[in-house]
């Protein structure tokens, strides 16, 4: 639909007219008459509002775009994402040990089904693009991202405010010369060995209930890169070529960590090339980040920690076939999310052991898909993250037992219904191993639903 009145000029792209919206549109139009010509922008940002939310639920095949003549330009998209899942744990074995992230218990098998968000949360996003100038195209977005179930879990059914990330909040200018960052996004290092996962948008494995999503592959072939404030510069594109660097903020290496005030950096050089059917992308990622230990930690006090990791991977695609190999290698990295030493007894791991030392941690994801049909899609995947056995493990060992391995295979079949709509049926079986090799497994099946605009 387009509509123009004066010097004002809208257009909405794929986007099905109801009756409530011309009627508004034609009010806004009347005020805007009566305003002069530097109200634009609040004009056009006001009918991107009023569009998207007249939209919710009105189906449509893409995301839509609002506009005025003097450049300005209001959008958005989104997903939501249901599944309903199954999953059983043995038992926890015994002992003083790290956490384990299948839940379940010393008595007996745990059993649980809920129906929440997979991996990725529901999203809804918006983007504000400002007019090209000096060739530079700078924009904003800002990405919500919900969870459907209940921020108290099964436990709690009358807390009905979910779990809600304000995940993405940044800028960028982009011109010959290369694109600035500026706020709250994806971190670099793994961030790629996440995105390619095919579980990224179905289920994989499946935690205890409570958390605000299903954990896909984290923890058992990569670890969680995290969101976070940074400030980056990515290089213009070199025949596929591109190279990113960001200062972003530090985070605590082991719960002694008394000051973060170094920069966290990160790197990464990625190349992506497509010819006819085919297509292939390859990454390598870096992370270096250190900090100081209180003086009165129970280790090493005033000693220094630093967390260091690189990451690579390779994806190629050949017609209705999908391969993928990923995997990462680092010190006071943590067996969970990137630099989840803090977090040590509840997340089951350290990225520092209780001599104050650095942990070795390393992982890796094989994986491929087949296109049965333009629509039907089958997957299987399986990953692994382990840690060393540091010095002080060997000689004495601490007061809790460490996590050694995390590993989980995946089996999907996808089915889209149209462009903006797919359904998920997926099976995941995954199992810890504690350095004194006792065990716990877990089996889980999902079966959800993904819209798209």
């Amino acid at each position: 639909m387009n509509v123009q009145h004066g010097c004002l000029n809208i257009t909405i792209n794929k986007f099905v007219a109801v009756a409530p919206f011309k009627g508004i549109l034609s009010l806004c139009i009347q005020i805007y008459q009566k305003r002069e010509t530097r109200m634009k922008k609040k004009i056009v940002l006001a009918f991107g509002l009023i569009a998207a939310t007249l939209t919710t639920g009105t189906p449509c095949s893409a995301a839509f775009v609002v506009g005025s003549e003097n450049g300005w330009q209001f959008s958005t998209d989104g997903i939501v994402d249901v599944f309903s899942t199954y999953q059983t744990s043995t038992k926890l074995p015994t002992g003083n040990r790290f956490a384990s992230f299948l839940n379940g218990n010393t008595e007996s098998t745990y059993e649980n089904f809920d129906v929440r968000v997979g991996l990725l949360p529901s999203v809804i996003a918006f983007n504000i693009k400002a007019p090209t100038t000096n060739g530079v195209d700078s924009s904003v977005r800002v990405g919500i991202y919900p969870s459907i179930q209940n921020s108290g879990g099964q436990n709690n059914r009358f807390d009905v405010n979910p779990n809600t990330d304000f995940r993405e909040f940044f800028y960028t200018a982009k011109g010959k010369s290369g694109e600035l960052l500026a706020g709250r996004a994806l971190n670099l290092y793994q961030g790629k060995n996440i995105l390619t996962d095919m579980t990224l948008l179905t289920a994989g494995v499946v935690p205890a209930p409570g958390t605000s999503t299903t954990l896909g592959h984290i923890g058992y072939g990569y670890l969680y890169t995290n969101f976070g404030p940074q400030i980056r510069y990515t290089t213009p594109d070199f025949g596929g070529v591109k190279v990113a660097v960001s200062i972003a903020e530090p985070y605590k290496i082991d719960q002694y960590t008394a000051k973060t005030n170094t920069p966290r950096l990160e790197t990464e050089v990625s190349y992506a090339r497509t010819s006819g059917d085919t297509s292939l992308q390859a990454w390598a990622s870096g992370l270096y980040q250190g900090a100081k230990r209180s003086n009165t930690a129970a280790a090493r006090p005033g000693g220094d920690n630093h967390s260091i990791g690189s990451a690579a991977g390779v994806q190629a695609g050949f017609g209705k076939v999908d391969l993928l190999a990923s995997g990462y290698y680092g010190e006071g990295l943590g067996m969970i999310s990137v630099q989840d030493g803090a977090n040590q007894g509840a997340w089951g791991s350290s990225a520092v052991d209780e001599s104050g030392k650095e942990r070795t941690q390393f992982g890796f994801l094989a994986q491929a898909t087949y296109k049965l049909t333009p629509e039907v899609k089958v997957g299987l995947n399986y990953g692994q993250s382990s840690q060393t056995k540091t010095s002080f493990d060997k000689a004495s060992g601490g007061s809790v037992i460490p996590m050694e391995k995390q590993e989980a295979t995946s089996a999907i079949v996808v089915y889209n219904f149209n462009k903006f709509t797919q359904f998920v049926v997926e099976y995941s079986f995954a199992q810890n191993t504690w350095q004194d090799k006792a065990t716990q497994r877990s089996h889980s099946a999902a079966i959800g639903t993904m819209f798209y605009w």
